[in-house]
């Protein structure tokens, strides 16, 4: 099994960065306008980019105090029982997340697009929570002609 992992230093407090990651509104802001579901644990996410699929995701863990964690149900077969974390932690001006894309079989071509997208996603969350606006899909930074 392989692993994406990423690191990013917030200038904004644990609880704005945990909204933004743990609420439906919140993950609409950075990752995909397209999102929808209910903040709780069992729930799911669903996370759409236009004709693409895009990914359903079940949470399984929502902690205040800075951990996130889902699971991916449906989306690309690569992606399918991999988990995604969030784990957040307050350091002076700083919030530094800590994030897991955990449980890929092998590194394929789709998982490494994916750590680069993962990246440019992560920028476009700390901008939300730093500036109010982030780049969610549909006006995500373009990586590959997979997206």
């Amino acid at each position: 099994m392989v692993d994406i992992l990423h690191q990013v230093g917030v200038v904004a407090p644990l609880d704005a960065v945990y909204q933004a990651v743990a609420t439906p509104e919140g993950v609409a802001g950075w990752w995909s306008v397209d999102t929808t579901g209910k903040s709780e644990v069992g729930g799911r996410l669903a996370v759409r980019f236009g004709d693409d699929p895009g990914f359903d995701l079940e949470i399984l863990e929502l902690d205040p105090a800075g951990r996130v964690r889902w699971r991916v149900t449906d989306g690309p077969t690569e992606w399918i029982g991999t988990e995604i974390g969030w784990r957040l932690d307050e350091r002076g001006d700083f919030t530094i997340v800590q994030f897991t894309h955990e449980g890929w079989r092998e590194p394929t071509e789709l998982m490494h697009q994916c750590s680069t997208k993962w990246a440019t996603f992560l920028l476009s969350l700390k901008a939300l929570v730093e500036t109010g606006h982030g780049r969610p899909a549909p006006d995500d930074v373009r990586i590959s002609d997979g997206h």
